[in-house]
């Protein structure tokens, strides 16, 4: 094997690693969320306030891991493939824009913060899901592209 198949085998395990740390946090994220949503009514009970806070923790570190692991990689200029840039370019800006969902999410639930209305926790929930889920969609097509080259 040449130095430069080496090379692009080793970045394409890498790639794969990344991807599937990825998606291990999504699932953790998504298995939080819906043991969430299952805790309704929401009243402030030990229960809902501990699950509540793993939920915010493991979503920050969700979002940050795919911000600072994917979307910073290409846009340090690591990745070359033009499919991919062209898929990330595509999704990207939305992607943002769903990530402000789950950050405004996290803020007012966040145990840092004032206590929040757990009655509004149930339609918070609801509008996080719709967000999350637009942005599974988009991140698959990104880790599609990632994949096939």
């Amino acid at each position: 094997m040449t130095q430069d198949n080496a090379t692009v085998v080793e970045r394409r395990g890498r790639t794969r690693e990344m991807i599937d740390k990825l998606l291990a946090e999504r699932q953790e994220m998504l298995v939080l969320f819906c043991q969430v949503a299952g805790l309704e009514p929401y009243v402030e009970t030990n229960s809902v306030t501990e699950s509540l806070q793993r939920f915010c923790q493991v979503l920050v570190d969700y979002m940050a891991f795919a911000h600072f692991e994917i979307y910073d990689r290409l846009s340090r200029g690591e990745e070359r493939r033009g499919g991919i840039l062209a898929t990330a370019e595509q999704v990207y800006p939305r992607i943002i824009e769903l990530t402000e969902t789950a950050v405004d999410f996290n803020d007012k639930y966040d145990d840092n913060s004032p206590r929040a209305d757990l009655g509004e926790l149930g339609s918070d929930l609801s509008s996080l899901g719709e967000a999350l889920a637009a942005r599974v969609e988009l991140e698959d097509r990104l880790i599609a592209s990632m994949l096939e080259g």
